[in-house]
Parts: structure tokens; sequence; C-alpha cells
């Protein structure tokens, strides 16, 4: 896991000093590390996102225990629980995606679409657990 993460990481390091050269166009990409920068920055959108989101969420959370007695509060620690447990699901899951491409030059690209994909539906239901908590 700490390899592909350590991948997504040099491949955003690579593609971020290429893409300062150059404007890469991700509706059609043409190299490898063209892709895997478009991905390394759909990834990057998908978490800033995420984390807006949480803080949103987590606040909606935050107000429902104060509505709460001593022992019913518990609603926003539940939410950073199974937030923590989310990214550790994530990290696995995309680290064993990655293993289409073992070692190759298209590993980096699975892991960064992966965590992209995977973020965006945590963001989607992040918003609907706080459209819910807020109703």
């Amino acid at each position: 896991m700490r390899l592909n993460i350590c991948l997504v990481g040099a491949a955003m390091l690579l593609t971020a000093g290429a893409a300062s050269a150059q404007d890469i166009d991700c509706n059609n990409p043409k190299t490898q590390s063209d892709m895997t920068g478009c991905e390394a920055a759909r990834h990057e959108t998908a978490d800033k996102a995420l984390n807006a989101q949480y803080k949103k969420t987590r606040a909606a959370l935050a107000a429902i225990d104060k509505d709460l007695d001593g022992d019913m509060k518990g609603a926003e620690q539940a939410l950073v629980k199974a937030q923590r447990a989310w990214i550790d699901y994530r990290d696995a899951e995309c680290d064993a995606f990655g293993f289409q491409a073992r070692g190759g030059t298209m590993e980096p690209m699975l892991v960064a679409g992966c965590l992209a994909n995977i973020t965006d539906k945590r963001t989607k239901e992040l918003k609907e657990l706080e459209d819910t908590m807020s109703n």
C-alpha cells in the first residue's frame, strides 16, 4: 500500500513539473505520463471536495449531538470513526486495484484513478448524510 501511495506521489511530482512546462489536455492525454498526471490531478480535486464536504457533514453531526442528552451523544465521533475506517478501506482497495499493472508505468495511473473514483463516491455519501441530518 505504501508503495502505491509513494508511486502516486512521485507521479504527481513528476507530472507537476511536466504540467508547468506544457499544458496537458486531460480530455486527450497522449502519453502514459500525461494519463497518470491527469488521474493524479483528478484525485487531488476529488480529495479537496471530500475534505470540504467532510467538514460540513461533521458540523451537521456535531449540531445533532448538541441537541442530545449525555449518553445519546456520539454522532460526530461515529463519523470520525467511520471516516478513519473508510480511509483504510480506500487505500487498501486502490492498492489492490493497482496490481493489474504491478510494477508497470500504468500502476500509478490506476491507483490515482481508483482513489479519485472512490473519493468521489464517498463525497456523495457524506453529502447525503449531511442532507439527511439537516432535515
